[in-house]
């Protein structure tokens, strides 16, 4: 049951009436009780106290408000139950018989803000972002247990957005057994996840269908997986037939993993030639020319004061694989910051584009698979951009 309102100021209701899950600080004109606790579920209401919905608050943060319910339809010690139920069964309409790992929860676009939730075969791995999500732990863990009976659920409760929130990092074991790696299957391909290190909760699991579009043009083809992490676009390329392969990263760690990878699929460890170096050194030092390029950096934009710095970093990195192509080349292209997305990322491409003096058509545009989905209204949720290009010839 909510302990407290969130009453809106007069005119300020229409994003939250709109789908937005997000309500910041300028919009909150009162609670009652004055002084709630971080986490605290709320009504919410507009200014004449008519009801908007339902979700939880934190009044110390920028985002105050967090909705997990729109009407007087689902009460809210029942919303976790609700929301895990629904995701779960969406996941199982789209997620295809050759891949066993995918998000389970994407947060604010399952309408259950601040949970992070990812299925790596028989391991669930658990993130809670924000004070209302960590107030969730104990009964989100036991309808996981009853709705799928891990081996495990695992907890990577970490970041920026929890510091924001005032809570501790927190990592461990919630149910279970304790497991370091587990063997997953994304289209086909066997990976091994890294439970304990691995980015994100171990696997970027939002490239899944971009990695299917990769594969499909790979056949015959020389290929580079620029900032490749643990190998996801190299062994893409190899299972469709590319004739080279080869995988750059800065970190020793994920070159690791893509060995690992390699050797779980049965192939020699000379399928792909690994390179610990930074991509725009790489490229600029090589001189090598490629019918296929995957580039896929770190978020180069972690605040929206880094966004202006970001465009010039993006633009420069998309220079040099664009001139890195083979006459009738395809770049996939991504940024994966939610501070600098969509047109912004597609002009610093065009500038990239412009700077490397070649020709190319927009086959595409890319974007995370549908077990990340986005609420229409809130579109904050979009945070991975890509673009599809083709060399003209």
């Amino acid at each position: 049951m909510a302990t407290g309102i969130a009453i809106l100021k007069p005119g300020r209701d229409r994003p939250a009436r709109g789908g937005n899950p997000w309500i910041f600080s300028q919009a909150i004109d009162r609670y009652e009780p004055a002084e709630p606790e971080a986490g605290a579920p709320v009504a919410v209401c507009d200014a004449s106290r008519a009801l908007i919905g339902y979700g939880y608050c934190n009044p110390r943060t920028t985002i105050a408000v967090r909705m997990l319910a729109w009407g007087d339809a689902l009460e809210l010690d029942r919303i976790a139950a609700h929301r895990l139920a629904r995701a779960i069964e969406l996941r199982r309409r789209i997620i295809g018989p050759d891949t066993d790992c995918c998000r389970l929860v994407n947060g604010d676009g399952d309408a259950f803000s601040g949970v992070v939730i990812d299925r790596y075969a028989d391991v669930i791995v658990v993130q809670l972002l924000t004070a209302g999500a960590d107030r969730m732990r104990s009964q989100i863990v036991a309808h996981l247990g009853t709705m799928l009976a891990p081996r495990a659920i695992i907890e990577r409760s970490q970041g920026a957005v929890r510091r924001q929130e005032g809570l501790e990092d927190r990592t461990g074991v919630l149910a279970g057994e304790p497991i370091a790696e587990v063997i997953a299957a994304e289209n086909g391909i066997k990976l091994g996840i890294d439970l304990e290190h691995g980015q994100k909760t171990g696997w970027f699991l939002d490239q899944r269908e971009n990695r299917a579009r990769f594969s499909e043009l790979a056949t015959g083809a020389r290929v580079l997986d620029a900032c490749c992490y643990a190998g996801g676009f190299t062994l893409a390329a190899l299972k469709g037939g590319a004739k080279q392969v080869v995988a750059v990263d800065t970190s020793q760690r994920a070159l690791g993993w893509v060995r690992r990878n390699l050797e779980l699929n049965g192939y020699a460890g000379d399928a792909a030639e690994l390179v610990h170096a930074e991509a725009a050194k790489y490229l600029d030092q090589s001189g090598d020319k490629f019918d296929l390029i995957a580039l896929d950096p770190p978020p180069l934009a972690r605040s929206r004061k880094d966004a202006p710095h970001a465009e010039h970093q993006y633009a420069e990195l998309n220079a040099r694989a664009i001139a890195a192509l083979a006459p009738g080349g395809n770049l996939m292209t991504f940024s994966c910051s939610v501070h600098f997305r969509g047109e912004d990322f597609i002009r610093a491409v065009r500038i990239g584009a412009a700077r490397a003096g070649l020709n190319l058509r927009m086959l595409a545009r890319l974007g995370a698979g549908p077990d990340h989905p986005v609420m229409l209204g809130h579109i904050e949720g979009e945070y991975l951009t890509g673009v599809w290009l083709k060399d003209l010839e």
